[in-house]
């Protein structure tokens, strides 16, 4: 990841200030669908554990998912009771829909969800967040599967859970330990860049969150936590666990086509001392250079042991040319990934017909050398051959690095994917406004039906989809 700044970076992470003035600092949302009796209980018991324990001015946030039932009168009632508690109604179900849509809009420095049930220790809420809030990460989960965890449920859930976080490390290569627990933070800059990419609205919606974060990244912090299963949970695993391994497939494609533009969510490492400025060295050459001698090394032993293979068969000339050409092709790929930073097919054909350029150079040097060497000594041995080559190649390596940081990647960003139009297109910015009674949001894009009475608690309020493939009626989720 670069950590030079552009236009879609983030900022560097800065600890919030302690202050009593402004939005509130937690903006904690829970996504409800025809949670009646639960919805009540959940509410109380969280606002009493923040009003207790928590040292900042907060936020609970009620998303109803186009409950049918008393859901939206039960939000209704907290909303009048507590001046913490707010309620937004959506038309359509998903609890990724009502996160995206929640989350974009809110003021809060800090964004948290919960699920209604409370299966998670309302303890770990403070460690959960308390990272963001010090600007040491971006994001912050809540692990059932850490070792430290202590976990009540059933063997099919704790088999399932597990196959599942095995099947993302497999194919998706994730770290992060529980992608699916309903217990999760995020701050609200990063929420900002990384929620217009994320596509599913339903149960994926986390994992998928995550796997982008980390894939540009980001920082995850997890929590352990102690989580009991609610027996009466409404969520269908079957249905779920076929739509996340669909979301799997789709985020995989899109990770290994290049098509996501994730350099939008880069930014610098605060006080890292390895991201300091050195004096007279250009930003990003030190990280470069590591990068580049690393590979050259593997790339110089892959030219040796093939050239060695080679030579027993052949000549030193046909030897020392296949050999370089085919290393050199390897070379250039590794260090258009890892040493540069460039994704993606765009402009690779060009990026390996430069590197050719360089080969040619090298192998000039290279094949000079031999000559040179025997026109010296008639017979010279396997070793002195394989001395005077990685004497060649050590002065064609500080060449091709100069060649390719001047030359053929001069950027570092020549195969970036294009950072609008598609499926991934960020989302309109929405204006924020302080005219209503909490500071809260711009309500006036959201509102359906506005009673004729002006005060706010009159209506519930009703959020239009954020997405084109947000109207879809399929979605059962």
């Amino acid at each position: 990841m670069r950590t030079d700044s552009s236009p879609g970076s983030l900022p560097a992470r800065e600890h919030l200030p302690a202050t009593d003035a402004g939005p509130p600092v937690l903006d904690v949302v829970i996504p409800v669908y025809n949670e009646e009796k639960d919805l009540q209980p959940c509410v109380l018991r969280l606002h009493d554990h923040l009003e207790r324990t928590f040292p900042y001015a907060f936020r609970i946030t009620i998303a109803d998912n186009a409950s049918t039932d008393t859901t939206a009168l039960v939000a209704s009632r907290l909303e009048a009771e507590f001046p913490e508690v707010m309620s937004f109604r959506l038309e359509q179900k998903g609890r990724g829909r009502a996160l995206r849509t929640v989350w974009s809009a809110s003021d809060a420095p800090i964004l948290a969800y919960m699920d209604v049930d409370l299966s998670t220790d309302l303890n770990a809420l403070l460690p959960l967040v308390a990272p963001l809030i010090s600007g040491h990460s971006d994001l912050a989960i809540g692990s059932r599967l850490a070792r430290s965890s202590r976990v009540v449920r059933g063997p099919r859930r704790e088999f399932i859970s597990r196959a599942y976080n095995l099947i993302l490390r497999g194919s998706l290569q994730a770290r992060f330990s529980d992608a699916q627990c309903g217990f999760k933070a995020i701050r609200r800059e990063v929420a900002q860049l990384l929620l217009p990419l994320v596509e599913d609205t339903g149960w994926f919606f986390d994992t998928e969150m995550l796997v982008l974060a980390e894939r540009a990244g980001l920082r995850i912090h997890e929590v352990p936590v102690d989580w009991v299963d609610d027996p009466d949970s409404t969520v269908h695993i079957v249905k779920t666990a076929t739509e996340d391994l669909k979301g799997v497939w789709r985020v995989g494609k899109a990770l290994a086509t290049g098509s996501l533009p994730l350099d939008r969510l880069t930014r610098p490492f605060g006080d890292d001392p390895r991201d300091r400025e050195i004096q007279d060295v250009p930003k990003g050459l030190a990280r470069q250079l590591v990068g580049f001698c690393v590979i050259g090394g593997l790339s110089t032993l892959f030219y040796l042991l093939l050239y060695t293979v080679l030579r027993q068969s052949g000549g030193a000339q046909t030897a020392n040319a296949l050999a370089l050409l085919v290393s050199a092709v390897a070379n250039t790929a590794a260090n258009r990934r890892l040493t540069f930073g460039v994704r993606g097919s765009r402009g690779v054909v060009r990026h390996q017909a430069q590197g050719l350029v360089v080969f040619g150079i090298g192998l000039a040097l290279t094949s000079g050398s031999l000559v040179a060497l025997n026109a010296g000594t008639s017979e010279p041995a396997h070793s002195t051959e394989l001395a005077v080559l990685i004497a060649a190649n050590l002065a064609a390596t500080v060449l091709r690095f100069l060649l390719f940081r001047a030359w053929v990647f001069p950027d570092g960003t020549v195969g970036a994917p294009q950072q609008s139009g598609g499926p991934y297109a960020p989302l309109p910015q929405r204006p924020m406004t302080r005219h209503t009674p909490h500071h809260l949001y711009d309500t006036s894009q959201f509102r359906a039906g506005e009673a004729a009475d002006s005060t706010r608690r009159d209506a519930t309020l009703r959020l239009k989809p954020v997405r084109p493939y947000d109207t879809d009626p399929g979605d059962s989720r």
